[in-house]
């Protein structure tokens, strides 16, 4: 048991982490979409509350009737009532500890830095590998982490304006309210949740077709499959 650990710590989820081109082991990525899939789900349930919710809170204990209508004939009434603050601080630790996980495995030496990645490999352990490369994977969490950001963006927009700001030398973004549109994120966050919905469930990587795309276009340089694409278990069976 206590070999069982130290070789799944060691190894991770890599074939071969001396590789030039890394293989893992997409049994156990499609475990860690399914860990990670919690994140987009609350990031869509804070956005809806930010965006859709009543942005007014009701602190008075007594409404009152005016006696009064409005043009359209509704009754006007009298209430206590203040403008709701939002405190977006816990869900930019989210955000962050979401950037973390998609830039960690991105690169053998930081793949021992993730907790879902040691998890999803002990989790896939005992079940039959499928070797993929690293690469197009990479790829498609470069994406992630590019949603990822623009919505750290959305929640901290002072920040960032200043930043921005004080690098240009000028007021380039204002800081005083969000200048991104609220669909932006809405719109990422539930693209994030397919993706990785998709990966999970259907095994299928839509960042990796679109890394294949970019290679069909000559954008990007193929993975050489042929080469690297060795069913080391299968081989070692044969001798």
């Amino acid at each position: 048991m206590m070999n069982w650990i130290i070789t799944c710590c060691k190894d991770l989820w890599f074939r071969d982490r001396n590789e030039v081109s890394p293989y893992i082991n997409d049994t156990a990525v499609r475990i860690r979409a399914g860990l990670l899939l919690v994140i987009p789900i609350y990031m869509a349930f804070t956005l809806f509350d930010a965006i859709y919710t009543s942005t007014w809170e009701v602190t008075g204990a007594v409404i009152t009737d005016t006696l009064e209508t409005d043009f359209d004939g509704r009754i006007l009434y009298n209430v206590e009532a203040v403008k709701r603050t939002y405190d977006y601080s816990f869900q930019t630790l989210v955000l962050f500890y979401a950037l973390f996980e998609m830039i960690s495995g991105m690169f053998v030496s930081t793949s021992r830095l993730s907790p879902t990645i040691l998890l999803s490999s002990f989790l896939a352990k005992n079940l039959r590998p499928v070797w993929k490369p690293l690469l197009p994977k990479r790829f498609a969490w470069s994406i992630g982490a590019s949603f990822i950001v623009t919505c750290l963006i959305f929640f901290n927009p002072e920040i960032f304006a200043g930043w921005v700001n004080t690098l240009a030398g000028s007021e380039m973004l204002p800081e005083t309210y969000n200048y991104m549109p609220a669909w932006i994120p809405l719109v990422l966050v539930w693209v994030c949740f397919g993706f990785m919905w998709m990966e999970t469930v259907l095994g299928f990587c839509a960042g990796c077709k679109v890394h294949a795309l970019l290679v069909w276009m000559g954008v990007l340089e193929a993975e050489c499959e042929a080469c690297n694409n060795l069913d080391w278990g299968d081989a070692a069976n044969k001798r």
